[in-house]
């Protein structure tokens, strides 16, 4: 059985977008996906690639951790 560490991963996505003025489908043909797949990334539906995560902060031209950040879950551990 899988186990839920309860960690994920926020984005700020949405923001570089709107800032950029660009729509969701300009962004998704610059990084090579879907309109759907930045969709559902900006709701946090969804947690890319470590190398689609590279290339959006390589086309907004800044460090991957200025988009994306580890949240940690809690440590707690069956015992």
């Amino acid at each position: 059985m899988k186990k839920d560490f309860g960690d994920s991963i926020s984005n700020k996505v949405y923001e570089y977008r709107v800032l950029a003025k660009m729509t969701q489908l300009d962004l998704a043909k610059e990084v090579g996906v879907s309109k759907q797949t930045i969709l559902v990334m900006e709701k946090g539906n969804y947690v890319p690639s470590s190398l689609l995560a590279f290339r959006i902060a390589n086309f907004f031209k800044v460090d991957v951790n200025d988009i994306f950040t580890y949240v940690k879950g809690n440590d707690q551990h069956d015992v």
